[in-house]
């Protein structure tokens, strides 16, 4: 692995990821193009793990290098890169309501079913990329459909915090295959021992295309991707292998 970027080249980084939403990068705030404040980038909380997914900061969101590519293994406790968002900034870049969201949903074409995610920063492009490429390998599709849904506004279980599919930007594949913490008798006390059945060369792709996968979490959620390209650009940044 390469040195980890600095704070400074994590947010250079996600402001390329979002460059229809993100105006300026400043000391201390980020500036949208929505006209809205400036969000601040650390709230000057020092927090706990716990702290962090229920109330990150963009920093927080941040703090985790995701690894890449086809190899998996069990997680250290509390490693959940991707899984601490600031969702005052996914409702900036995606909507702040359930109608706001739904204003920018259209349907992708997902092996014969019909998905609602959002067009926004290329979300739709990008799943529609993913099919086209898995579609070319037959014995993927068992993994792949029926989907366990896209679009719905709603909280993570558990949590007082919006999941990443009520912003139109996240898929849950086949259940059948699926391995949750929750599912799996993970409680307070940490979760559950890990467990993945996806091939990993679907998430090979996802990932080529800008989507994290929930199966590189300590709580663990083996058929959820959602779309992060900022998290796939720091890691290809830091080199970060989940192979090493």
């Amino acid at each position: 692995m390469a040195a980890e970027p600095t704070l400074s080249e994590k947010l250079e980084l996600l402001a390329r990821a979002y460059p229809e939403a993100v105006a300026e990068v400043g000391q201390d705030t980020l500036t949208l193009r929505d006209g809205g404040p400036a969000l601040p980038i650390d709230d000057g909380r020092q927090k706990s793990h716990a702290e962090k997914l229920a109330s990150g900061d963009i920093e927080d969101s941040l703090s985790q290098i995701y690894p890449l590519g086809p190899c998996a293994k069990p997680p250290g406790v509390d490693f959940d890169p991707g899984r601490i968002r600031s969702e005052a900034l996914m409702k900036r870049l995606y909507g702040g309501s359930a109608a706001g969201v739904r204003r920018d949903l259209v349907v992708v074409d997902w092996f014969g079913e019909r998905l609602s995610v959002t067009s926004r920063h290329g979300v739709a492009k990008a799943l529609q990329a993913v099919g086209r490429e898995l579609a070319s390998r037959p014995k993927l599709k068992r993994y792949l459909v029926p989907s366990a849904g896209t679009f719905n506004w709603r909280n993570i279980a558990g949590a007082h915090t919006l999941s990443v599919h009520s912003f139109g930007a996240a898929i849950d594949l086949n259940t059948g295959f699926a391995d949750y913490w929750r599912w799996a008798g993970g409680g307070k006390s940490g979760a559950a021992p890990y467990r993945n059945r996806y091939l990993l060369e679907i998430v090979e792709v996802f990932e080529k295309h800008g989507f994290i996968w929930g199966g590189r979490w300590y709580h663990f959620d083996t058929m959820h991707f959602e779309y992060r390209p900022e998290l796939i650009a720091i890691a290809r940044q830091a080199g970060a292998s989940a192979c090493r």
